[in-house]
Parts: C-alpha cells; structure tokens; sequence
C-alpha cells in the first residue's frame, strides 16, 4: 500500500481554529523554508477566515500574504479552502466575481483549492471547481460530514461521484466537529476508494478525542492524505498533531516517510509562536469537549457563542442555547454546520433563547429559507417557512443564477474612490465593501495581541460591581460604582441618555449600515439600520411613525444592548 501523505495545517486552519486567525504573516515566514522542505503533500496558508481577517483585524492585504507565502515554498503545493460560490465570504458572489477571484488566487500562488459547500449542494461548488480547473489547479472537491436522520453512506458516496464527474482530482471528507467515529469513517473511505478513481484527504478536529483513532481507521481503509497540524497548534479544535501522526505511523504499511526531526525543529518554532499568541487562546477551543457528539457545534462555534452571549450579557444562557441549537438545525433541515450554516443557525439558536421561538429572524436566516444558500438536505416544513419568511417567494434555481455581475461596478466605485493599485484591489473591494475600502484607504489599524500577563493580572485585581440581586422572587441585575468614582463606558457614545424616541439597539455588534439621515420621514415597520453580530446582520426595525431628529451612532461603530442609535420624533 502507499504512504500517507500528511497536509500541514499550521498557517490556516489550525491557527483559526486555536488563535481566532490572528496569526500574522511576519510570523509565518520565518518558518515556511523549513516546512517547504518536509515532503508534505500540500501546505494550507489561504482562504478560511484569513481574507476577512487580514483586512479586518491586522491591517495586512491578504493577497500579499499569499504571494510571500509562496515565494517560499519551492517543493511543497499551496493550499487554500473555498467555500465555493461563498469563495471566502458569507454569501454567494456572482459568477464574474467568482472567476477574477480565483483566476487571481492561482496566478498570486494557490495551487490545491478545496472547495465546498456548507449545504453540500453541487450547484453551489460547480463554478468555483471549473474556473480553478481551468487555470491547471489542483482540485479537491469537499463533502461536510454531518450525522443526522437525513444524511446515510450513500448520500456521501453519490456526491463523491458528482464531484468526480465534475474532473475533481481529489476529493476531502471535511468533518468539521471532529464526529467522525472510526467505524463510520472506516466504511466511508472503504466505499470511496471502490465506487471512485479520486485521492481521498481526510479532514478533521480533535474536539471530540476521537479523532486520532479516526485517522488510524481511515489509513486501514486505504485513505491516502491526512490533514495534521504542528504540535503546539494541534488538539482541541485543531487537528491531530503532526509528529504523533507520522511516529504513529511509521513501520506499518501507512508509513509518511517523514522526518521527525525536521517536524521537531519546526514544533521548536510554533512553541514561540504559540506563547506570542497565548492571550488569544480560548479554553474552550483547546479542550476536549465530548459536548460535541450532542449539540454537533464546531469548536470555533463554541468560542463565538460565548463571546456572543457575553455581549449580549447573557453568557448565564449558554446552555439553554446549546440545547436551542440541535432543535433551530432540525427545522433547517440539519444542514451541516460549517461556515455559514453554522453562524446561521448559532445566531438564531441564541435570538430564540433570549427573544422567543423565532421572534427575532436575522437577514441571513430569512434568505437561507428563502433558498438563496442552496437546497437543505430536508425539505423546511410549511410552518416555520411561514414563521420566518410570511408569504416571501421561495427559489428553486442555483442562487448564484440570479446574481447581476458586480466587477465592472466595483472597479468603476473604486477607481471613483481613487483606491484601486491593482486588479486585486477590486477583487477585495467587491468581497468585502466596507471593511475594505477602510483597508484600501489606508485607515485600518492592527489590533493588538493581547498579553497574557497582563490579562491574568486584570483577572486577579478585578473586583466583581456587577450583580444579580432578588427582591420577592424578581431578580435584579445592579451594578455598583465606588463613592467618589463615574462609570465610564469605553465609547462615549455609550453614554447618550435615553430619552423619548430613542431607538435603542437590541444586540450588541457593529453598525453594518445606516438606511436613514436626519429629517427622513419613517413609518412603522420601516428598516432604518442594520447590525451586525456574529457576522450575520440584523435590521433595526421603527416602532413609530416620525421623523428622524437625531442620528447618534456612525456606520462601522461598536454598539452594546440597550445602547441609543437614533431620536425618532413620533407624530403627534
């Protein structure tokens, strides 16, 4: 039998998954000559989260990234993750966006793309997998693993065929909540390698502890890649570790034939990197978590819930939504959850718990029943349709289809803008209009790492003022400020008085949009702004008739619950 082949994770999924995808490109490139000299099958280092975050969060252009990246990898193949019509964004982009897209990414370096679709809906993968098979790339077409009533073997397998008959050259199972039990994946791989002529990767995390033996299964099944990540990056909601895998392996017919010294030089690096980057680790994200055969969250799910209800100071809810969530992906249809079915169906489990069954819908909820995301694996029933989108048009036909051309209108507002330096500056623009044009503008900053001394330090010192106190069975939540001493709110925008008419913000987020001025008329009903939490938008909805007195917030700012965003003076 053949060896194994290992994909190194280590500059994407493994730091997204760990460090929230902060890692910065300066402390990538030290290390790639020495992992280019490894004998991996391929190195991922692009797509996921790292577009958004690059431009988000650490002011780097994550097309320079990629470029560097590669001038440094003489042997080993680039990798990048596509979440194919969705490319490295949360919604579907149109088909002349999605062939600039990827013919740049090939051309800046990325040689492997794995491509995938959260519904696992093909329509949704076809564009992406011709365009990048057309400029010579290496394909990997992607089935997300999910268990649920409606998903069984064969469904995995013909979609497998699908993705052959579509010239993939390889094909990834993608277990993005590490529940893959060994049995299941043993007789996964057993019947792709029969029934297809494809490579098959194995993805996976380790939040459930299984995972390990999962890759020694799929290896007797005849799996020929695995995706591992360096030590000091690996378990919890990262992947395997490289050096166990390959000394694992090693004398048995699955022999990687690499170099364990060479991966220990290489683990020596990641230490460092791993004690740079410690403020950043989440608890959550670095157990086992055997929650996860229950509830079938992703790891970095998890973390996002839980900064989710702590700022919508509800972390008290957790559970309740962790229960609320099985339940909101059973009348989705049991999508898999994966980015971003996942962030759809977390949002509206945690709007249930703190609002009411389906009281509170965000945008992206609405449009994925409305089939603007693809078809679910289960038909949604009439009632909930009802519940979330009244008497809205349903689609039948590929979303994508229904997408007007946007590069010629991104290349004309940018060049208007006098941002644009190169074609890939349009690409950016159009993937992500307001995060980037601040990018393009020069106007982003590089958030700070946070310092792990100084973050224990605060935790010792902290002294709680904040408290939940029960008067005759009512609970109370007080908050206490020493004699002497103001409360101050980390924006002074925050400290707006709440007078009549104030529109307050029932979620915390970021200001997505504005959809109205001073001295507009609105009606109730009207949506005059959008917030967005957990990359999902939510519209802000008038309860009066009026006219807009005062705006009090700007586009792109933070905001809490309960915070002011605008003076509507109501008709008399």
């Amino acid at each position: 039998m053949a060896k194994v082949k290992i994909m190194e994770t280590a500059l994407r999924d493994a730091h997204q998954s760990l460090l929230a995808t902060r890692m910065r490109t300066r402390d990538m490139l030290p290390i790639v000559e020495d992992l280019d000299k490894v004998g991996y099958f391929s190195i991922e280092a692009w797509g996921g989260a790292t577009f958004d975050v690059c431009l988000r969060y650490l002011n780097e252009d994550p097309w320079e990234r990629l470029r560097e990246i590669k001038d440094g990898l003489n042997n080993t193949p680039l990798q990048m993750l596509t979440r194919g019509q969705n490319l490295v964004g949360y919604k579907h982009y149109p088909d002349d966006i999605v062939e600039k897209f990827i013919e740049k990414a090939y051309s800046n370096g990325v040689d492997v793309f794995r491509v995938f679709d959260a519904l696992n809906d093909i329509r949704n993968m076809k564009k992406t997998i011709e365009v990048a098979k057309s400029q010579g790339a290496h394909v990997q077409g992607t089935l997300s693993y999910t268990i649920s009533p409606v998903h069984d073997l064969d469904d995995f397998v013909n979609l497998a065929k699908e993705l052959e008959a579509m010239d993939c050259d390889s094909l990834a199972v993608k277990d993005m909540a590490g529940l893959l039990y060994p049995q299941a994946i043993y007789e996964l791989v057993k019947r792709l390698k029969e029934e297809t002529d494809l490579l098959i990767n194995l993805h996976s995390h380790c939040t459930s502890g299984m995972t390990p033996i999962s890759y020694y299964a799929a290896c007797q099944a005849g799996v020929d890649i695995l995706d591992c990540a360096i030590s000091p990056l690996s378990w919890g909601t990262s992947q395997p570790p490289t050096e166990s895998i390959v000394a694992a392996l090693e004398n048995t017919p699955y022999d990687t034939g690499l170099d364990l010294k060479q991966l220990n030089h290489i683990k020596k690096y990641f230490e460092k990197i791993r004690e740079k980057y410690s403020g950043l680790l989440d608890p959550i994200a670095e157990k086992v978590d055997t929650d996860v055969l229950v509830y079938q969250i992703p790891g970095g799910m998890l973390s996002n819930l839980v900064s989710q209800l702590k700022q919508q100071n509800a972390l008290d809810r957790y559970q309740d939504v962790l229960d609320e969530m099985p339940k909101v992906r059973k009348d989705m249809g049991y999508p898999p959850l994966v980015t971003p079915s996942s962030q759809i169906v977390g949002v509206q489990a945690v709007f249930n718990v703190l609002y009411g069954k389906y009281e509170r819908i965000s945008n992206e909820m609405k449009d994925y029943v409305k089939g603007f995301y693809g078809q679910p694996p289960k038909p949604i029933s009439e009632e909930i349709v009802k519940k979330i989108i009244g008497d809205d048009e349903r689609i039948t036909v590929r979303p994508a289809d229904l997408l007007e051309d946007e590069y010629d209108k991104f290349k004309e507002l940018g060049e208007e803008k006098g941002i644009i330096k190169k074609e890939e500056d349009i690409i950016t623009l159009a993937m992500y209009p307001d995060v980037a044009e601040k990018f393009l503008k020069g106007e982003a900053e590089e958030e700070e790492i946070p310092d792990p001394k100084k973050i224990k330090s605060e935790e010792e010192g902290a002294v709680p003022n904040q408290f939940n106190v029960e008067v005759d069975g009512d609970v109370f939540e007080v908050k206490i400020t020493p004699t002497g001493h103001v409360a101050v709110e980390e924006s002074e925008k925050n400290l707006q008085p709440i007078v009549k008419g104030s529109v307050l913000s029932n979620i915390a987020g970021i200001v997505s949009k504005l959809l109205v001025k001073k001295g507009d008329h609105v009606d109730i009903g009207d949506k005059i702004a959008g917030i967005e939490a957990m990359k999902m938008e939510n519209d802000i909805i008038s309860e009066v008739s009026g006219t807009v007195e005062t705006i009090l917030v700007d586009e792109q700012d933070t905001v809490n619950v309960g915070q002011p965003l605008m003076i509507i003076k109501e008709e008399e």
